[in-house]
């Protein structure tokens, strides 16, 4: 199991305007720190993590953070209008457009995907596969 996921930002409120416009919708709560940012979804008590937590921060490092060439993180929406909605509001909350939302002839029937890159340049998914929605081929 996946337990976190850590992507690298310089500008952390470039990075928080981007990832809360989308990741509250989807349930994530956000603890912010020194460190930066961390999301996670809510676990009940007594429970483990189901999903992985997502991290933004600055590099250990110290350098320039960099997007990973051929690195993305993928966030499942539950609905085709859900995923139009977020990738709207994370472009307004300072993202560029990778892809529109909409399906993809190299993906399944159901595969309902936008894409995007963050302030830093990192490549993000929304996505649904809701199959109580209509597909590419309905």
């Amino acid at each position: 199991m996946i337990a976190y996921v850590t992507v690298g930002a310089d500008d952390i409120a470039a990075a928080r305007r981007f990832y809360t416009a989308f990741l509250h919708a989807l349930g994530y709560d956000l603890d912010e720190g020194p460190e930066g940012l961390s999301f996670a979804l809510p676990v009940p008590a007594g429970e483990r993590p189901v999903s992985p937590d997502f991290y933004v921060k600055p590099p250990f490092d110290g350098q320039a953070a960099r997007a990973g060439n051929g690195t993305m993180t993928a966030f499942e929406a539950p609905s085709q209008a859900q995923v139009r909605a977020l990738h709207a509001a994370a472009l307004a909350a300072g993202g560029k457009d990778e892809g529109a939302p909409g399906f993809r002839p190299d993906y399944g029937p159901r595969f309902y995907v936008g894409y995007l890159r963050d302030p830093q340049g990192n490549k993000i998914a929304l996505f649904s596969s809701n199959p109580n929605e209509p597909g590419r081929d309905d």
